[in-house]
């Protein structure tokens, strides 16, 4: 056994060093639009670059910016991260950008410092989740975060999001820490705006300092974010006619910003919808039987007012049935939990709940029913732009 981990190792450490120049990137959200950000970036400047996202759904991009979903046959492993280093190299290709996928501090560790083994790395944010393997702290999740940083590393971080947890461990592996301003520079307003427009300043004020570091002029880095494909995960939104008699609706997808704090920005985004066409806030919230801690998260913010100008909230997938979730009649807004696991009776019985159609917004989480959710709704809507 000894013999044949040594040799695995080996393996990827030799794969590893045939592509010279490895990204990663960690944090706890926007990791996967950062990623596509960066090498979108760097092919608009010429450069073959191979990308992993492993948010929504684990997808491989190659050089011509084509993607392929990488299947799971179980758990998600880092051992992803051994394939797509192999692909990657056998490809020939310069430059590899990869998400980070591990929230367990000691697996995180491996993941960065002894499998991609990053020349940069990318923290872009310090969010309270995955509390039972992080912690419960900004300090302790720092702490996980901060066990990505390898030695003699560039980390790039936002300047809000720095904290001491990452100048101590960049100092004790001799990595160079970059700290970056969030603020949306004049030319990103230009047409096209780059993906995944405003509201997201510090995914391309991260995407842009990489970039720049590695010597891409700013209009090629920005002409190349505006071309990058979205993220199945990513903020996105969808105009469809529900209900009988048929109603206008506009469908938002916030599934993968999973809590609270994080989904602030993607309802920021919905003022926009509310002034073209006054009609009601709906939300839909998927509940993951494996993330207790976020439904708690999301029972808090409920009880705190965070749903305060919604006009009905339903309750899918797990734990709806939740003593919590029960509020008096008169207190906004109405909770609603809807049992089963069928996309098309869930959204008929939101539809008919408002007969002259609403915005209605996904929250909570991607997997499960929220993925389902997405895909009905890519099929029955028509894009709209946020």
């Amino acid at each position: 056994m000894a013999v044949f981990l040594f040799l695995e190792r080996l393996a990827v450490a030799r794969a590893a060093g045939r592509i010279p120049l490895r990204i990663a990137v960690a944090g706890t959200r926007g990791k996967s639009t950062v990623t596509r950000l960066i090498a979108a970036a760097l092919r608009a400047d010429g450069r073959s670059v191979m990308a992993k996202t492993t948010g929504s759904k684990a997808t491989a991009i190659f050089p011509d910016g084509a993607e392929e979903e990488i299947v799971r046959r179980g758990l998600p492993t880092i051992l992803e991260q051994k394939g797509i280093l192999s692909r990657a190299a056998a490809l020939g290709v310069p430059v590899l950008v990869s998400e980070l996928m591990s929230v367990r501090p000691g697996i995180l560790a491996v993941e960065s410092r002894r499998l991609i083994r990053p020349h940069i790395l990318v923290i872009t944010n310090v969010r309270v989740d995955h509390r039972e393997e992080m912690g419960k702290t900004r300090a302790e999740i720092a702490r996980g975060l901060a066990a990505a940083i390898p030695p003699d590393a560039t980390v790039f971080i936002l300047e809000e999001e720095n904290r001491p947890e990452f100048e101590r461990a960049a100092g004790e592996a001799g990595a160079r820490l970059i700290t970056v301003k969030s603020g949306r520079p004049p030319e990103a307003d230009a047409e096209p705006r780059p993906a995944p427009g405003p509201g997201f300043d510090g995914d391309i004020a991260l995407a842009l300092a990489v970039s720049g570091h590695l010597g891409v002029p700013g209009e090629t880095a920005l002409r190349g974010m505006a071309g990058a494909r979205p993220d199945f995960g990513s903020l996105r939104a969808w105009d469809a006619v529900l209900g009988d008699p048929p109603a206008s609706w506009t469908l938002v997808s916030a599934f993968a910003a999973n809590d609270p704090e994080s989904s602030r920005r993607a309802l920021g985004r919905l003022a926009g919808l509310q002034r073209e066409t006054p009609r009601d806030l709906v939300g839909v919230i998927n509940l993951r039987k494996d993330r207790g801690d976020r439904t708690l998260q999301w029972i808090d913010a409920l009880d705190n007012g965070y749903f305060s100008g919604f006009a009905a909230l339903y309750v899918v997938g797990a734990h709806t049935r939740a003593r919590r979730w029960r509020r008096p009649s008169a207190a906004p807004p109405a909770v609603r939990p809807l049992g089963g696991n069928s996309v098309e009776p869930l959204m008929a019985a939101i539809a008919q709940g408002h007969g002259e159609g609403a915005v209605l917004v996904g929250l909570g989480n991607m997997g499960g029913l929220g993925r389902s959710l997405v895909e009905h709704w890519e099929r029955i809507g028509r894009p709209h732009a946020l």
